[in-house]
């Protein structure tokens, strides 16, 4: 039997939202059930740090994010993660692209259906805008990460 429940949260650069969603998701689960990761499905920003602003919103929270780097989502991820939540759309369609067969691709979620469940909601990219979008991401994936950590620990 798997010792640990693996949880990836993917965005598109793996540097603004899905590293938020990382840090959340750590904070709530009991590190010695749960492993998290996060990926990004483009690899533009390959070993570089979360955008400072994602950092600064974690911060203003108490969530050190600082040391996490980015990465590219791989089609071995799909085989070793048991939860795979994305944040868009778009992103949602390039992770079903890379999965091999249904097992896979039934473990990829969009994030905000834990919350609102039949609602077709994205978690938008902040990465173009101003500081006021990284805090509306942090307070839509800090309810978002409530709903997944609740789900996960009445299963």
């Amino acid at each position: 039997m798997k010792e640990q429940t693996s949880i990836l949260m993917v965005c598109l650069g793996n540097i603004c939202r899905s590293p938020l969603a990382e840090g959340l998701m750590r904070s709530k689960l009991n590190f010695t059930k749960y492993t998290v990761d996060s990926a990004g499905t483009s690899g533009g920003h390959k070993g570089e740090a979360p955008d400072k602003r994602s950092i600064d919103v974690a911060k203003k929270y108490g969530l050190d994010i600082s040391q996490q780097l980015s990465r590219k989502l791989t089609v071995e991820d799909l085989e070793n993660f048991d939860y795979i939540y994305v944040m868009d759309r778009s992103n949602y369609n390039d992770v079903t692209d890379l999965a091999q067969n249904d097992e896979q691709r039934a473990k990829i979620k969009k994030i905000l259906e834990v919350p609102f469940p039949g609602d077709d909601l994205d978690v938008p990219d902040p990465y173009y805008g101003g500081d006021q979008g990284f805090e509306n991401v942090y307070k839509m994936l800090d309810q978002a990460t409530d709903a997944v950590a609740k789900k996960l620990e009445n299963n």
